[in-house]
């Protein structure tokens, strides 16, 4: 008896797999920016087929994160610091503009949305987390949070997509236990400004508070590539490279 084909939804998982580890490489700066590398060394690391490594491959073309040659393979793309300054500024106006635009909703509306963020950052010191991946996930959401309640799905969509380009950077910002207390301290401030329906006042914390972000997540990005680089010079030289 033939050995069945696998189902496309099959291939279509092992393709997100991949993806999914690749770039979990790429956040950890496992892959360097320059970093050059073939189809079947990742089929070799990850275990799957061609084909799935592929499609992974050619999604985070199109995200930005890799470049192909033909003739030499992939390539990790070098990061864009005047790209990611912009797409901050593209985050920085969608999130205003949000904001502004929670005016419009009624008090029963705007406490459903405030209560829950608030019993998340309105935390006395002791309580909060230190957890910087957890801040990470929590911080996205609030900022999530607060661009859906503008009821706008095209705001929602485009800051969606910014939001993923900007993580690989972003993240590093939870990193330092000054910025996770800052991240407190600055959200229950915003909040505080909507509870008090002064959205002009918290259009103007949530600029300066990504700003900041975007400048510490920009020093610690080049530290943290400058780190890894020696880290691998080191590993490198102790297994006889030239």
């Amino acid at each position: 008896m033939a050995t069945p084909t696998p189902s496309r939804p099959r291939a279509q998982n092992l393709a997100e797999s991949v993806y999914r580890q690749l770039k979990s490489e790429l956040f950890e700066f496992q892959l360097l920016p320059g970093d050059r590398f073939t189809e079947g060394e990742v089929a070799d690391r990850t275990g799957a087929s061609r084909t799935p490594v592929r499609q992974a491959l050619y999604r985070l073309q199109r995200e930005g994160f890799l470049a192909v040659n033909f003739r030499s393979g992939w390539e990790v793309r070098p990061l864009d610091f005047e790209q990611l300054d912009a797409l901050y500024d593209l985050r920085i106006l969608l999130e205003q503009a949000s904001v502004r635009r929670m005016e419009n909703l009624d008090d029963e509306k705007l406490d459903l949305i405030l209560t829950p963020l608030e019993r998340r950052w309105n935390v006395p010191a002791e309580e909060q987390t230190t957890d910087g991946r957890q801040v990470a996930s929590w911080d996205e959401d609030f900022h999530c949070s607060l661009v859906a309640a503008s009821g706008n799905s095209e705001f929602a969509r485009v800051h969606a997509e910014v939001t993923d380009r900007i993580r690989i950077v972003r993240r590093l910002d939870f990193t330092q236990h000054a910025r996770i207390v800052a991240t407190f301290r600055e959200h229950a401030s915003m909040l505080s400004s909507l509870r008090e329906r002064a959205f002009s006042k918290a259009a103007e914390q949530l600029a300066r508070h990504i700003e900041c972000s975007r400048d510490e997540a920009r020093k610690l990005t080049l530290l943290k590539l400058q780190s890894a680089r020696q880290n691998l010079a080191v590993r490198h030289r102790s297994s006889g490279g030239d």
